[in-house]
């Protein structure tokens, strides 16, 4: 299985690039974890936020394949402990997809037709966090749930 971060725009500054590569190269030991990033529309006082979403999730579309289990990160998506997590991400390994692919919207999030599109929501705090930071929190997560799955004592109950 290969679990992928799909984000609109890229990672800035150099500093949250190096952390998050850390996380990945780590979460390699587990399983195959890569980022694809789509460009961010541009948005305006002329453009209707809604055609910036429209754009952006019709990149993110673009990057998506057929058989994949899509995941929103969203802030009203349920949320999980660690623990929690780390079964949710071994329930969608034993359903033996091929992909897991996990979704960071742009800086006005989803439209609902998108969201209604793919009903799986997770959410990483009741706080909002800059996208930069998500990516980052949600690698680390990655990590910490292959290593309670495998009994690394990297997560401590």
């Amino acid at each position: 299985m290969e679990i992928v971060l799909l984000c609109v725009g890229k990672t800035e500054p150099a500093g949250w690039t190096v952390a998050i590569e850390e996380y990945q190269k780590r979460i390699q030991h587990y399983v195959r974890f890569s980022f694809e990033i789509v460009k961010p529309e541009k948005s305006s006082s002329k453009i209707p936020i809604t055609q910036v979403k429209l754009q952006e999730e019709n990149r993110l579309l673009s990057k998506m394949k057929l058989d994949d289990i899509v995941i929103l990160l969203d802030e009203k998506g349920s949320s999980f402990s660690s623990i929690e997590f780390a079964h949710f991400i071994q329930k969608q390994m034993n359903k033996g997809m091929k992909r897991l692919v996990f979704v960071v919207g742009g800086a006005f999030g989803f439209s609902p037709t998108f969201l209604s599109k793919f009903p799986i929501h997770i959410r990483l705090s009741n706080m909002t966090f800059p996208h930069q930071m998500i990516r980052l929190f949600f690698s680390e997560q990655v990590y910490r749930a292959f290593t309670i799955l495998n009994n690394h004592p990297y997560h401590n109950n």
